[in-house]
């Protein structure tokens, strides 16, 4: 049995997929269930903001990996490749398809792949980038990151500070290379045979949903959730949520900017991977989508 894999950007329509290809597969006789590979679903307490599958999304498919975590905890790729592996390995056990759902590309190959947990960095190298980061400001390092290693720079937002200076860190230390980047990643160090689904839409199409998507959040409470889980105390990963830092200044087109600069990247990421096969869903209902999955390869 292979695992179904789903990636794509932000707003392209994983959840709906999933679950219109979960209702194929139970005309199949199978029993279907999600994994979730979204580095911020994870957490309760930001569910609106993330974009986690409703309760009534939950209803029709089963969902793991969703909503697990308290918000104030911190999680790394490799507490989740852990969580991530136990779910899959557990599920083939018992003889029901895992269907992998994720735009966070770190998190999808750490649910597949064995991950290579990097070193601990060296204090002083640390030091000396965060006084630089202090002085040029973590868009100027970005820059620099992308001259020194662009393809760890494409996976890296403009102004996530601690990825930056990670990425930087790692580089000096010599064991960032392109051995990292995803085209290595869906080669036969998976787990488990897995059919790799790409998700694209066409770009205007893309930003519109994007742009809605915000707006319906906003309009189910994400301004108060996010209030909520900055007052119980939200770890520096869960703050990292897109629109997190962005809503608590009340900065609704910032949100929207950084989403579809967000979806941009993971675009560019998902065309590096090697034996990805692309769908265009532009216009395209969910279940037509599946049923062309199932008809396409066989599982």
């Amino acid at each position: 049995m292979r695992i179904i894999a789903l990636f794509g950007p932000t707003g392209v329509g994983k959840t709906s997929l999933a679950i219109a290809l979960a209702q194929g597969l139970r005309l199949r006789g199978e029993d279907p269930v999600a994994v979730s590979a979204d580095a911020m679903q994870i957490y309760r307490g930001i569910e609106i903001l993330s974009g986690a599958p409703t309760a009534a999304e939950q209803a029709q498919l089963e969902h793991r990996l969703v909503s697990v975590l308290p918000i104030g905890q911190t999680c790394s790729a490799g507490r989740y490749a852990e969580l991530a592996h136990a779910e899959i390995d557990a599920l083939l056990a018992d003889g029901r398809r895992p269907i992998v759902v994720g735009g966070t590309g770190l998190y999808l190959r750490a649910a597949l792949a064995e991950l290579t947990l990097r070193p601990v960095a060296d204090p002083e190298v640390r030091l000396r980038l965060q006084g630089e980061l202090e002085v040029a400001g973590t868009p100027a390092m970005h820059e620099r990151l992308a001259a020194l290693a662009p393809w760890a720079a494409l996976e890296i937002d403009l102004n996530d500070r601690t990825r930056v200076l990670r990425a930087l860190e790692l580089h000096e230390a010599g064991v960032l290379s392109p051995r990292d980047t995803p085209s290595e990643l869906w080669s036969e160090d998976l787990r488990h045979p897995t059919l790799l689904i790409g998700l694209v839409m066409e770009r205007g199409a893309l930003y519109e949903a994007i742009d809605a998507r915000v707006d319906a959040m906003l309009a189910q409470g994400a301004r108060e959730e996010v209030a909520l889980a900055e007052h119980e105390g939200a770890s520096a990963t869960a703050r990292r949520a897109l629109g997190f830092s962005e809503l608590l200044a009340g900065d609704v087109d910032g949100m929207k900017r950084r989403t579809r600069n967000y979806a941009k990247r993971q675009l560019t990421w998902m065309r590096k991977l090697a034996g990805v096969h692309t769908l265009d869903v532009t216009g395209r209902s969910a279940g037509v989508v599946a049923q062309e999955i199932l008809d396409s390869w066989p599982l």
